[in-house]
């Protein structure tokens, strides 16, 4: 018997041990933090999880979308140096002894045929087996995907990509070393091993398939999704399925939104529910260098069963996990859907990629059974707390700064932004003790000192967050008092400070120059000159809160600056209650995409958890800017009475506008049903045309609106999300009159109804 024959035999032998015995795979998927063009670090951390993936005995490891270069490239990709040192690092990849004997799966850009390709290169020993472009393209809200990359059209079409040189050198050099491996072995009377040998070394070609197909091991077979592709409606796993695929994997670049891990939970187990399978789902986690907090969360579904989750909001910048499963399970769950199995007869073939390895193992006999797992979901004041703290120690350790200053007026808003750092050195003391080095070691970085282990969070928070109550003689004392008490139990640096006379020194520049002194409309002053006083002082916070942010570290001989933190929520940059450039205008915003609502409920929520018993009589206070003269001691200024409108309409009118797409008359015709039972119709289109009279005005604003973590998807940022102008006639003429002629039709109808009534009643 021949070798090539013999090697034949024990091939068909060992297919009859899975077929008799099962066959258990070892799979990983990973969550990984990336950040945008750190290719040397991003490197190191893919090399870790492919690590810790062997060590736990797998033999496939998946990472996230795009991983080589980050998600967050943005106009980056259009430039060839990205491109360039993603295959440097395929190519450094390749040849790491880490990658041996394990199928790698990474994400990264590829140019074909001078077109750009969002892609999965999946390699095996020094060979890549596939190149799988994405084919469903996220272009909306926060994704423009399709202003750098194209989609790949041709369904299980295949063509072939030749490789870089970088990656050639690679190929050659392996199959130079097995070819004088081959002549030192072999002698002359073993014709046949030579040729079994050079047979091997042709697999090593110049070459790899470029498009949509699928790998075949020995024992099963494996195909790809891309993020996108999962949420559309013609997946690709639901023909790859039908087509004996039993595994299925997906690499995500996801980021979070308030409740959205439900729909992502939802999706994953539906996946297989059907037909059956294995479906793996790797995510970025972290701030990749912009708005977003990709929330990790990787998971790992099996016959409509969740089996594995990782954590949704963690410090660690790597983190894999595996499932060990029997693909017999698949494949009797599979067999007993006559229908599925019926209608794969219709569905064309993808084309395969069949490879020489296999991802199981025989030498146990013991299988292991599907096992569901309870599948962990936050609350919204849960995610408040962990994702928004996340996302800020991330910028700020990569930021490079020493820490964070906060104004803190005593209300709510900037409470819960305090509450959010807070919750942030909780997070960091907590990875801490658990032993994160690159935590610990970002945390003596940030607070200057080479021995620090930060251990609790008030003591930390006290290094690294300074807080600012900026009083004037429009502040009261209650709110002082509240800012005070937070600042004391969250352990902040605190400074209490007069801006009365900043701004009479403004002041006194304008009288200088005009020879005229406004008034508060409180004094008999018009709402010019009302407006302009209280937009001084505001504006004037911001200019006080930088000043000390850049020197307050200086001040006691310590290295460094620190952030200035914004803290206007989602519902008042909706509607332009701000002033341009004041305290809303900061480095970046932590709760800039979280609701008035949402808000209130976080607050209810670190009461209770991290015992901040300050926080009670913030919430019990009404939000108030505090720019208007007192009366009698106390604020006669409210935040809903100046915008015309409360906190939970706002968000209503938010979500018709962007969410559902609503322009005003289609907004008043949902409201209408909505609000029946509270208003007139005639009431509606008062508080319709408000709102859109206050967002136009004010649209402006969001031009120059602080960069803030995205958590709910009608925020009004313009600056990648709401693509609409910001210059608008805010009269809104033709569609008010709309609304008018609706209004004036209903109460005819109502008004002949009425009187129908009064004629029976005589």
């Amino acid at each position: 018997m021949s070798p090539h024959c013999h090697l034949e035999h024990q091939q068909r032998e060992v297919k009859s041990t899975y077929t008799m015995l099962g066959c258990k795979v070892t799979l990983a998927t990973c969550a990984l933090n990336q950040w945008a063009l750190d290719f040397e670090g991003n490197l190191k951390r893919i090399l870790k999880s492919i690590e810790i993936a062997k060590s736990k005995s797998a033999r496939y490891r998946l990472g996230p979308e795009l991983e080589i270069c980050g998600y967050g490239c943005g106009d980056h990709y259009l430039e060839p140096d990205t491109v360039l040192h993603s295959f440097q690092v395929l190519a450094e990849l390749l040849v790491s002894p880490v990658t041996e004997d394990i199928m790698c799966d990474v994400g990264m850009p590829v140019m074909y045929k001078n077109t750009l390709y969002n892609c999965r290169v999946i390699f095996l020993n020094k060979k890549v087996l596939l190149i799988r472009p994405k084919m469903a393209m996220a272009n909306s809200g926060n994704y423009r995907e399709l202003r750098w990359f194209m989609p790949w059209d041709k369904p299980r079409v295949v063509e072939e990509f030749s490789l870089p040189d970088i990656i050639q050198r690679v190929t050659r050099q392996v199959r130079d070393f097995i070819q004088k491996k081959i002549t030192f072995l072999t002698k002359p009377h073993q014709p046949d091993t030579e040729r079994l040998l050079l047979r091997s070394t042709s697999t090593l070609s110049d070459t790899a398939p470029f498009g949509d197909a699928v790998i075949e091991t020995k024992e099963t077979c494996l195909g790809s999704e891309i993020c996108q592709e999962l949420w559309v409606p013609n997946s690709p796993h639901i023909t790859m399925a039908m087509d004996g695929v039993e595994i299925f994997t997906n690499s995500s670049g996801s980021h979070h939104v308030l409740r959205k891990n439900y729909v992502r939970v939802d999706l994953i187990k539906s996946a297989t529910a059907k037909n059956g399978g294995i479906y793996l789902l790797a995510n970025q986690k972290g701030c990749d260098g912009d708005r977003l907090y990709y929330d990790g969360c990787a998971m790992i579904a099996v016959n409509g069963h969740l089996v594995a989750q990782g954590s949704q909001f963690s410090l660690d910048d790597v983190e894999v996990i595996t499932t060990t499963q029997d693909l017999e399970d698949v494949r009797s769950y599979d067999a007993i859907r006559i229908s599925a199995r019926l209608m794969a007869t219709e569905v064309q073939p993808y084309p395969r990629v069949k490879v020489d390895f296999a991802l199981s193992s025989v030498d146990d006999v013991c299988m292991p059974s599907i096992e569901p797992i309870q599948i962990r979901y936050h609350t919204p004041e849960e995610e408040i707390s962990l994702g928004p703290a996340c996302w800020l120690w991330d910028y700020l350790r990569r930021s490079s700064q020493a820490g964070f200053l906060l104004p803190l007026s005593g209300g709510i808003d900037s409470s819960a932004t305090a509450c959010i750092v807070y919750s942030m050195c909780h997070q960091v003391c907590l990875a801490a003790s658990n032993g994160n080095q690159q935590v610990i070691e970002d945390a003596r970085r940030i607070v200057n000192d080479p021995q620090y282990v930060p251990k609790d969070p008030r003591e930390f928070c006290h290094r690294i967050f300074i807080t600012c109550y900026m009083a004037s003689e429009n502040s009261s004392q209650d709110t002082c008092n509240r800012a005070k008490e937070l600042a004391e139990q969250i352990g902040s640096y605190h400074i209490n400070l007069n801006i009365d006379p900043a701004v009479k020194a403004m002041m006194g520049i304008f009288r200088l120059v005009t020879g005229k002194s406004p008034q508060f409309a409180a004094h008999g002053g018009s709402r010019r000159e009302n407006l302009a006083l209280q937009n001084l002082q505001a504006r004037i916070r911001m200019v006080i809160a930088y000043l000390f942010a850049q020197l307050c570290l200086w001040t006691s001989g310590k290295p460094g600056s620190s952030l200035v933190l914004g803290s206007a929520n989602v519902d008042e940059s909706l509607c332009g209650y701000l002033t341009k450039y004041d305290c809303s205008s900061a480095d970046i915003n932590p709760i800039g995409g979280i609701s008035k609502t949402d808000l209130r409920s976080f607050i209810q929520y670190c009461i209770e958890n991290f015992q901040l018993t300050a926080l009670r009589s913030i919430m019990s206070a009404p939000p108030t800017a505090e720019l208007e003269p007192l009366s009698e001691g106390q604020t006669s200024q409210t935040d809903e009475a100046d915008m015309g409108m409360t906190y939970t309409e706002l968000s209503v009118f938010g979500k018709l506008r962007k969410i559902a797409k609503c322009g005003p008359y289609s907004m008043f015709c949902k409201l209408l049903y909505m609000w029946k039972s509270i208003c007139t119709p005639r009431q509606v289109a008062e508080k319709v045309k408000h709102f859109f009279q206050m967002y136009s005005i004010n649209r402006h604003k969001m031009t120059t609106l602080t960069p803030a973590y995205h958590a709910e998807n009608y925020s009004p940022d313009d600056n990648r999300f709401d693509l609409r102008p910001f210059l608008y006639n805010a009269s809104w003429s033709w569609q008010f009159k709309c609304i008018d002629n609706q209004v004036s039709k209903l109460e005819s109808s109502q008004e002949s109804s009425n009187n129908g009534v009064c004629d029976e009643l005589d």
